[in-house]
């Protein structure tokens, strides 16, 4: 089956500075969920302003279900109304002196769409998004969760090639943005709608995601399922920004397979899983999330006893920090009560396979 979405070498070049783009490529299945990841300035909303035709590319070439709509290198540039393509920005950007139901009708009104079936369209779009009872409703009488969700649905009513979303959540508060992202998953599996999602936050891209491409400084540094990405990320930048927060230094002294024995100095060493080539002798960080840590447990090839330095009481779970051979590491445990007291040694086990190992210059 065609790709939805093509991207090949894609590059954007500003007046000044390294691209923001920088040689991208990657596809996405129809009615796949594909999320771009990664900090501020990294190309991800660049990338998604070039497929939208809001950005015109210096190189490279997109292809939207089957068609080239950009490609510089043969004068391609197809404009955005053109496209077939639907956009939720992070702000709502919903027409302030319309109802919720005119908001939603106003696309297929520009396409010509008679007024039965539209009326038709925009009560299946309400219905799907959850704003069947407010089609009457002053769109500024709304909540902002529901401001968005007259976004989304005005974005979908018209079945669109392509749906594009760039970070639609940021603007909510933390219990609407969790309620609209479970939610917003649904919507787009029931339509069967293939979007290209951005964002900065981790947590938003392994729900909502079928795939995850990972991006730094204009480059896609990985792409994968949520499930390889966080567990066996390319690198040690895709380790932190994933989470892997602990990093510790050391030297690979032998290799047993996919696994290596790493020498951390005083008289420490470690088991780890070896996520990029590497021989004896090599410079290693090995990245290690908080939650891999287990407080209180031995067994396997890591197991150590530590100092408990401090915690962190969350209600849901606590923050440890621990000297380990004199690091600190930072323990995440899960639980409604802490366990362990300060300034008490304590058993702690690092699993190999949650201890990933990269060379030293490649971080």
């Amino acid at each position: 089956m065609a790709a939805a979405l093509e991207i090949r070498d894609l590059r954007k070049q500003f007046a000044v500075g390294r691209p923001a783009v920088d040689g991208v490529s990657f596809e996405v299945a129809p009615g796949e969920i594909v999320v771009l990841l990664g900090p501020s300035g990294c190309g991800k909303t660049t990338t998604l302003r070039c497929v939208a035709g809001l950005e015109q590319p210096t190189g490279g070439a997109i292809g939207i279900a089957g068609r080239v709509v950009t490609s510089p290198a043969e004068g391609v540039f197809v404009p955005p109304r053109l496209r077939n393509i639907g956009m939720v920005f992070q702000s709502y950007a919903v027409w302030p002196h319309m109802t919720v139901r005119q908001n939603v009708v106003y696309p297929l009104r520009q396409r010509g769409v008679a007024k039965a079936e539209a009326k038709r369209m925009s009560d299946e779009t309400l219905e799907l998004v959850g704003l069947a009872d407010y089609a009457e409703r002053a769109v500024v009488s709304l909540s902002g969760g529901q401001m968005q969700r007259v976004a989304l649905a005005r974005s979908l009513v018209y079945r669109p090639q392509l749906l594009l979303l760039d970070e639609p959540l940021s603007n909510l508060d933390a219990k609407l943005r969790l309620r609209l992202r479970d939610d917003l998953r649904r919507i787009l599996k029931q339509t069967g709608m293939t979007a290209l999602y951005v964002t900065h936050d981790q947590a938003e891209a392994v729900v909502l995601g079928d795939r995850i491409g990972v991006m730094r400084e204009g480059r896609l540094l990985q792409i994968g399922t949520p499930d390889e990405i966080y567990n066996r990320p390319a690198d040690l930048f895709v380790a932190n920004f994933t989470g892997a927060s602990n990093e510790l230094k050391g030297t690979l002294l032998e290799r047993n397979g996919a696994f290596g024995t790493v020498d951390l100095g005083s008289g420490a060493r470690l088991e780890a899983a070896l996520l990029q080539p590497a021989a004896p002798g090599d410079k290693v960080r090995v990245a290690l999330r908080p939650e891999s840590i287990a407080l209180g447990k031995q067994g396997g090839a890591n197991s150590y006893r530590a100092r408990v330095l401090d915690r962190r009481y969350q209600g849901t779970q606590t923050v440890y920090d621990i000297d380990f051979f004199g690091r600190k590491l930072e323990v995440l445990e899960l639980g409604t009560a802490p366990r362990h007291e300060p300034g008490v040694d304590t058993p702690v086990a690092l699993p190999r396979e949650t201890c990933w190992a990269y060379r030293e210059e490649a971080g």
